[in-house]
């Protein structure tokens, strides 16, 4: 939740102030929370009278220069629990939580040097949630659940921005300190924030962003076998955002056909990666163990058949992952709206003529074990 951060001279973002002047600190969670009272239809006027704060107060919060992440815990809590009364999108609640640790992030990436290293990017492993909300400003592209949700119920006044923004030079700044963190940590010890590190550069979108991160894989060869496995499966998850399949097909091929262990691990990670294991987990080695976790693989499932989308970079590796899926969870194909979906969907993955070999054969054992299940 929010963390109170106080400092004689507070950080600035120089590119994201308002008409005073004031910092602008905590624009991720006051954006969402803007998208919360739109989502509610109330004005700031209301809110202010909801919440029992004054207008301006509202009015900092979402612009940034009063940061959510100011306020005390339990005041938090408190707007927190009238928001809910009031009506408020629960997954956007949630979002407002993630919010609130991505800002705390971004600062300390920004500002505090220190605040990287010792701070949480490091600390414990991170779940999709947390980073697509703290990847929003970075790449513009809104998190889950609000691009679930429908267009506001009431239109902004004046040009408004379509998402928590910051400048080039902030974008620029926050991928040097990524880079300089992931240059810098070394060892086992470090191994999780230099791993994390390097994959938040993965959404930079300079031109050697690629090679520096080959390079980056190339010259620290980690000792144990989960190490290059994540090693690995990071680089092809890179280079898969930007379009380069057969580097994606080559990790599936030899790092999970391959290799029985790197199957599990790959279940293991997509299952913590989405939120559908319980608890987090402040090490990777979850992810070694040699049979699948209790997660139930129901939201998995259904997570992985929302990415089959042919000409995505994901295509090949959400493939081979429903395929892996069902050989530890047949029963997920008896019940559910993802294995019907999963269905209606075979035919046109099936016609997609860029599919490989391997994955034909995958999606068409799959088809098989419907019928079975139907049967």
């Amino acid at each position: 939740m929010g963390l109170r951060m106080r400092s004689s001279s507070p950080p600035t973002l120089t590119g994201n102030r308002g008409n005073t002047g004031r910092p602008r600190t905590g624009i991720i969670s006051g954006y969402v929370f803007r998208v919360i009272r739109e989502q509610l239809g109330v004005t700031q006027e209301e809110t202010a009278e909801r919440l029992r704060v004054s207008v301006d107060t509202i009015a900092g919060w979402e612009s940034g220069r009063r940061p959510l992440t100011a306020l005390p815990v339990g005041q938090m809590l408190v707007h927190r629990h009238r928001l809910m009364r009031m009506g408020a999108v629960p997954s956007l609640l949630q979002a407002l939580d993630r919010a609130l640790e991505a800002d705390v992030l971004l600062t300390g990436a920004l500002f505090d040097e220190d605040a990287v290293e010792t701070g949480p990017l490091g600390a414990w492993v991170m779940r999709r949630d947390l980073v697509e909300v703290l990847a929003w400003p970075l790449t513009d592209v809104p998190p889950q659940p609000v691009r679930d949700l429908p267009d506001p119920p009431r239109r902004r006044r004046g040009p408004t921005p379509a998402g928590p923004e910051l400048s080039a030079s902030e974008r620029a700044r926050f991928f040097t300190q990524m880079r300089r963190t992931a240059e810098q940590a070394s060892g086992a010890d470090r191994f999780l924030l230099r791993r994390q590190s390097l994959y938040l550069c993965g959404y930079d979108d300079q031109p050697d962003t690629s090679d520096w991160l080959a390079h980056q894989q190339s010259v620290e060869q980690p000792g144990d076998w989960l190490a290059q496995w994540l090693n690995r499966r990071s680089v092809a998850a890179v280079a898969a955002r930007r379009g380069d399949r057969d580097r994606m097909s080559h990790f599936i091929e030899s790092a999970l056909i391959d290799d029985d262990a790197g199957e599990t691990a790959n279940l293991n990670y997509w299952a913590y990666w989405i939120g559908e294991s319980v608890h987090l987990e402040l090490s990777d080695d979850f992810i070694a163990i040699r049979t699948p976790g209790s997660w139930p693989g129901a939201t998995l499932l259904t997570h992985l058949v929302q990415g089959l989308t042919p000409y995505h970079g994901f295509f090949e590796l959400n493939v081979h992952s429903v395929w892996s899926l069902l050989q530890v969870r047949p029963d997920l194909l008896r019940s559910g709206t993802a294995g019907r979906a999963l269905s209606e969907r075979l035919p046109v993955l099936l016609d997609d003529r860029e599919l490989s070999a391997r994955g034909r054969r995958e999606l068409e054992s799959i088809r098989y074990a419907i019928r079975l299940a139907e049967a």
